[in-house]
């Protein structure tokens, strides 16, 4: 122990530059002193060295692990994605469908309506034309009526006389009285 000492306390005391040669002190040799520096190193550093590495590796593995569970859970959210994506684009199908069929029975709806519509309009028409037909039927049958009534009075007037007009009445109450009687 005395020599590593000395050779620790001889490195204080290099000589000067001045020529090259072979070192044969043994202690004093870079190999020898790497090595026990080494030794020295590997078997007081070996414990730290061990738990800094296990430490890494634990941290690696946990990484890892972390890792995983993270991408299971992107692959499980990704999954229900898909699903959730594949239910709404069936319902925007059947949304589609059932709106084109809807589409189709209101268009077929208001197709029979207006339809229907115009077939009411066309007998509101022609009940109208009918109507006013028989208006204007009735009013020249008025005409013709008043026109003949007036014609035939004045015929009658201007051919009755009294003894014409006391007959003719005469007649006419026999007629009645031939009514009545059938009549009771």
């Amino acid at each position: 122990m005395k020599n590593v000492t000395d050779s620790f306390l001889s490195l204080g005391y290099w000589p000067s530059a001045g020529s090259f040669g072979f070192n044969t002190d043994i202690l004093a040799t870079n190999p020898i002193n790497l090595s026990v520096v080494l030794g020295v190193l590997i078997f007081f550093g070996k414990g730290v060295l061990s738990d800094l590495l296990d430490n890494r590796k634990q941290r690696i593995l946990k990484t890892i692990r972390n890792s995983e569970e993270l991408r299971e859970g992107a692959l499980d959210q990704l999954e229900k994605a898909r699903a959730r994506l594949r239910k709404v684009e069936t319902e925007a199908d059947q949304f589609r469908m059932t709106g084109y069929s809807e589409i189709e029975r209101e268009k077929f709806n208001l197709i029979n309506s207006t339809y229907k519509t115009l077939e009411q309009l066309e007998n509101y028409k022609n009940e109208t034309i009918h109507f006013e037909q028989q208006r204007a039927i009735n009013q020249v049958r008025q005409r013709i009526f008043q026109q003949a009534l007036q014609g035939a009075l004045g015929t009658l007037n201007s051919c009755l006389n009294n003894e014409l007009h006391l007959r003719t009445i005469s007649t006419n109450i026999g007629m009645f009285g031939m009514v009545k009687e059938i009549t009771d």
